[in-house]
């Protein structure tokens, strides 16, 4: 009897949160660990499954950088990157496209399904959902020098987002799953990170929340502590003090943007807790980092 209070109680404590974002949109971005550990993507299956049977619109971006390499590995291609994005010529971008939509894809989509959920897999040519140009970088030189123009191939960023495909989903009840590969003027595919994508989408979408699932606890400060809430204003400050680095960096611009573009709030948050996700939408306490205006 004791048992079934307690898991009662933890129903009670959900009640407000499930009333606050019934018929709202929440993008998640799925990536990290909990896309290859077996336990942690069922666990991320059925939190999906559970926010839509309860009224909650998920739509999923996904990554696949390990598997794509997997891949590039075994035909002997040695994948490069300049500043944290990979370089994709030709050839790379084949490799990105097949990984990405025709397998990551559908295996994320297939477990949906599987465990009772209705998804769809995307990409960004279907229904032209999402438009991208050639992403281009400058290096700085010696200071009487200009930038130097990196050239990082078929690597894109995102321009359009269009929504009435993903709306026309929702009012069907399905799940859409997204690859992060747009489309450009000239036709071609364009590699775009993931977290970008999902920022864009989540922007364009007006969604209620922004959640990007990574391998840490969150953004931490300069004493390696996590910080469960902060604006955006903190976060100009902690990336020009160093105390955001590396990899963290396009995940907290990626938030700043979704707010700018009108998602209510964003939040960082660690991938490799079981039910994470449940734990960050129905939980007074949540866990991660909350960035918001």
């Amino acid at each position: 009897m004791k048992e079934g209070i307690e898991k009662a109680k933890i129903l009670i404590e959900s009640l407000p949160y499930i009333r606050e974002f019934y018929n709202k949109t929440v993008v998640i971005k799925y990536g990290g660990h909990a896309m290859v550990d077996e336990e942690l993507k069922k666990n991320f299956a059925l939190d999906i499954i559970l926010m839509k049977y309860i009224g909650i619109n998920p739509v999923i971006v996904h990554g696949g950088g390990p598997q794509i390499n997997k891949v590039l590995d075994r035909m002997q291609i040695t994948p490069s990157y300049i500043e944290g994005m990979r370089v994709t010529d030709t050839e790379t971008m084949d490799v990105v496209e097949m990984v990405l939509v025709g397998k990551v894809n559908k295996e994320i989509v297939g477990l949906i399904n599987q465990h009772g959920g209705k998804a769809v897999g995307l990409s960004g040519r279907d229904g032209d959902l999402i438009r991208a140009k050639k992403m281009t970088i400058h290096k700085s030189q010696a200071a009487d020098a200009p930038p130097e123009l990196i050239d990082l191939g078929r690597v894109g960023e995102v321009t359009h987002v269009n929504p009435e495909i993903l709306q026309t989903l929702d009012v069907q009840d399905f799940i859409p799953v997204i690859a992060p590969v747009g489309v450009g003027e000239d036709n071609f595919s364009y590699n775009i990170n993931a977290d970008m994508v999902a920022g864009a989408v989540a922007g364009h979408l007006k969604a209620a929340k922004l959640i990007l699932l990574t391998d840490v606890v969150g953004v931490l400060d300069k004493e390696s502590k996590l910080i469960p809430s902060i604006c955006s204003q903190e976060v100009d400050h902690l990336l020009a003090s160093g105390a955001i680095a590396g990899g963290m960096i396009p995940k907290v611009k990626c938030c700043q943007s979704a707010l700018v573009a009108g998602v209510t709030k964003t939040h960082i948050i660690d991938g490799r807790v079981e039910h994470a996700v449940l734990l960050e939408m129905f939980t007074h306490q949540g866990i991660g980092t909350e960035i918001v205006l």
